[in-house]
């Protein structure tokens, strides 16, 4: 037997690499989609279990290939039923995966890095600081992990019919490893997911938003967060590199890009008391978005210890919904799930061997504030 650490990771390939390693190992192509369904459609835990491989092959496989998914430490579930795993990997850093059950879908909030390369100032992830980019299984091995657990849960309430990458990091910034995973979603021999369930969301890295919508059909939110270019500039620091304008000129490139007939984008709203929720910021973001198929959501504050910022009031949230809707717009208030076990939205940590060094970055903020 082989050392593991010279060992091939099955869940790294995409369907159409699969192909390319079968024919480089002297077999037939088509053995990667008889893989793809053990691996991602019956979740197998290991080569043996694939039965309709030859015993030579399997033999061959477990020479050279493993099956190496992130590991579970811990597994918490939320009173409102929302699933949060710790998944440890294998260089000892750790990442968070949520799943949120409700009545009509089972959504899996999935992470493409460890930490967040970018540093958005209401985001406990972006506290984290930033390590590296999460490989194609670690990613796919999110999912992986979800359906297998879910799966062995007679008592579990819905099986994963959406996914957004929206868990910690930008997967933008990860453009080569995301589309692999996002390939395996989508193709039927694995997951099966329909484009409209799949979604990106990115504060808005331009040249690779181009690169996305050119290259697979997925949906789109985008983190907005402020309706001006001096406002997101301290939100979204992002955006001092690729300011509005510029983004909402990608954004309906990609929308003229897709082929499904329901074209929109999603555009992610936090709410900041007394920052960007007053009614002059609801009539600016009307008038931006104006003439792009366009969803808001509007997403309560999620507090954390050390932030400046505070959740706007109901009544604050519900008024600018109001002046959106009035304007024409698709507006839906998100709901906090899962709070109670830190699994709402910009509140999900992992464990971080940060090689940024955010945290001494946001030290001495602090202590000149």
């Amino acid at each position: 037997m082989s050392n593991t650490a010279n060992k091939v990771n099955l869940l790294d390939f995409s369907h159409a690499t699969l192909k390319d390693y079968f024919i480089s190992i002297g077999e037939k192509p088509f053995r990667a989609t008889q893989v793809i369904k053990w691996l991602h459609q019956m979740t197998a835990g290991s080569v043996d279990q694939m039965t309709n491989l030859s015993k030579s092959l399997r033999t061959l496989l477990e020479e050279k290939a493993e099956i190496r998914a992130p590991e579970i430490v811990i597994d918490q579930q939320s009173a409102d039923g929302t699933h949060k795993w710790l998944l440890r990997l294998a260089d000892g850093n750790a990442i968070e995966t949520v799943f949120i059950p409700e009545d009509d879908r089972g959504t899996l909030c999935i992470s493409t890095q460890v930490g967040c390369a970018l540093d958005c100032t209401f985001c406990s992830t972006a506290r984290q600081g930033f390590n590296r980019n999460l490989t194609t299984a670690e990613i796919i091995g999110q999912l992986w992990v979800a359906k297998r657990t879910l799966q062995a849960d007679p008592k579990a309430p819905r099986v994963v019919s959406n996914v957004v990458l929206m868990g910690m990091g930008e997967p933008l910034l990860n453009f080569d490893n995301t589309i692999n995973a996002l390939s395996l979603m989508l193709d039927d021999n694995a997951y099966g997911l329909s484009k409209r369930r799949v979604t990106v969301s990115t504060s808005g890295v331009l040249p690779a938003l181009e690169r996305l919508g050119k290259t697979i059909d997925v949906s789109l939110a985008v983190s907005l967060h402020a309706p001006n270019d001096e406002l997101r500039d301290q939100l979204v620091p992002l955006n001092r590199k690729y300011p509005i304008k510029e983004l909402l000129a990608t954004c309906r490139q990609f929308l003229a890009n897709k082929t499904t007939e329901r074209n929109h984008i999603t555009w992610e709203y936090v709410m900041l008391d007394g920052v960007n929720d007053r009614d002059e910021h609801a009539h600016q973001l009307a008038q931006l978005l104006r003439g792009i198929p366009s969803k808001v959501n509007l997403i309560p504050f999620n507090p954390f210890p050390s932030t400046r910022y505070a959740r706007s009031s109901n009544n604050r949230i519900h008024r600018f919904r109001d002046i959106l809707t009035e304007a024409g717009y698709t507006v839906i208030t998100r709901k906090t799930r899962g709070d109670d076990i830190d699994a709402a939205c910009g509140q999900l940590a992992g464990q971080v061997n940060d090689k940024s060094r955010r945290d001494v970055h946001f030290a001495r903020i602090e202590r000149n504030n």
